[in-house]
């Protein structure tokens, strides 16, 4: 059985770092593009940043910039996604999502055929 788990979110302040860890079971990390994806507060979810399986590269959303890095660990079938200097934009839910695909764009939910329960972050108290 798939699953997929986030951890690592929780309430940090603005301009502070934050490291959120996708655990993978049942399922190897590195045989697929793993995207993570955030829902804020009364939004939809949107994809910020995607690493492909094959070469590792990393395709990150024009809205976020190099805030936010993906990456990965073969070895413990792990993925991270390591966000610095954060706002209140930043509060939501936070998701990955897998394929063994290479969707042509990486940031439609709808190409993923697994997802974690989520893990929410929030900026500011």
């Amino acid at each position: 059985q798939v699953q997929l788990v986030e951890s690592g979110g929780g309430v940090v302040q603005p301009g502070e770092s934050l490291l959120l860890v996708c655990t993978g079971s049942g399922i190897k990390l590195e045989y697929q593009t793993i995207t993570w994806f955030r829902q804020s507060p009364g939004k939809e979810r949107v994809g910020l940043v995607s690493i492909r399986s094959h070469d590792a590269m990393a395709t990150v959303a024009d809205f976020v910039s190099d805030r936010f890095i993906i990456t990965r660990d073969r070895a413990n079938n792990l993925s991270y996604l390591k966000m610095d200097n954060m706002n209140a934009e930043d509060t939501g839910t936070y998701y990955c999502a897998t394929t063994p695909t290479r969707p042509y764009d990486p940031f439609i939910a709808g190409e993923y055929e697994h997802w974690g329960q989520g893990t929410q972050v929030i900026v500011g108290a």
